[in-house]
């Protein structure tokens, strides 16, 4: 128990001192930028509080340290969660969407066939279009990988996307935690198994996952390799992206 207590104070205040950091960072930046500050400031803020507040597992003592961080921090880390891009929609069509995934030989071949709901990423060692848009869409050029979906966002009126890269070891596992929004994966190499109160779901390489927004969830790096995912929590452009789930405790389902 002095332990734990001590884990937690530890880690709620290297949470403080890094939000009062992020802060002070964020008000220089704003005369620059001040779209780009709140952005920013916004991810790196409850990114400390979703995934730096907790008792370390072998998730937080690893690559990112239990964070998930814009990629433009990694540092030569090739472990854990980076933000790799973050972009309002706006008006989206009507009917059911999915998210698509297109590779592109270059970056200027992808940013010539985004449109609408489009965002260009590398990731991986790769060019994707990732584009919000009906199960039809396809992109011109490039290699179609995947459509996702549908993805349940609701009576949304506006919508953020927030990508993602997630690694994770064997054993590597996230925080507990939640979003107002479907978060998706897709599964580059490995496995990985999502607890939510419902039970769990394993995803393998070459495979996709969608849990709806609400539930509480931890992930979990699973199998006998490397694990990488490319990730999408798509959400209303009203509420932040994630935050902390205290009120469940996982079942450990993904420990075995």
């Amino acid at each position: 128990m002095k332990y734990r207590a001590f884990v937690n104070a530890v880690a709620f205040g290297r949470a403080a001192s890094l939000i009062t950091a992020a802060a002070a960072v964020a008000n220089s930046m704003f005369l620059v930028n001040q779209r780009r500050t709140r952005t920013t400031l916004a991810a790196i803020v409850w990114s400390v509080m979703v995934f730096g507040a907790t008792e370390p597992t072998l998730g937080q003592t690893q690559g990112t340290g239990g964070t998930c961080v814009p990629v433009s921090e990694r540092a030569g880390r090739e472990l854990g969660c980076f933000i790799t891009a973050s972009q309002a929609l706006g008006k989206l069509p009507e009917g059911d969407l999915y998210w698509h995934l297109d590779t592109y030989q270059t970056r200027a071949a992808a940013e010539a066939a985004k449109g609408p709901g489009g965002t260009v990423v590398e990731s991986y060692d790769k060019v994707w279009l990732f584009t919000i848009a009906g199960s039809g869409w396809r992109a011109p050029g490039g290699e179609h990988v995947a459509a996702i979906g549908p993805l349940p966002v609701g009576s949304a009126k506006k919508l953020t996307t927030v990508y993602l890269e997630a690694t994770f070891m064997p054993g590597m596992q996230s925080v507990v935690h939640r979003h107002p929004g479907p978060e998706a994966w897709y599964v580059l190499a490995g496995e990985q198994c999502l607890e939510t109160p419902e039970g769990k779901t394993i995803v393998r390489a070459g495979e996709s996952g969608i849990v709806p927004g609400g539930p509480p969830m931890r992930l979990s790096g699973t199998g006998t390799v490397q694990r990488r995912s490319l990730v999408l929590v798509l959400h209303d452009s009203s509420q932040r992206w994630a935050a902390p789930a205290n009120d469940w405790t996982p079942k450990g389902l993904c420990d075995n």
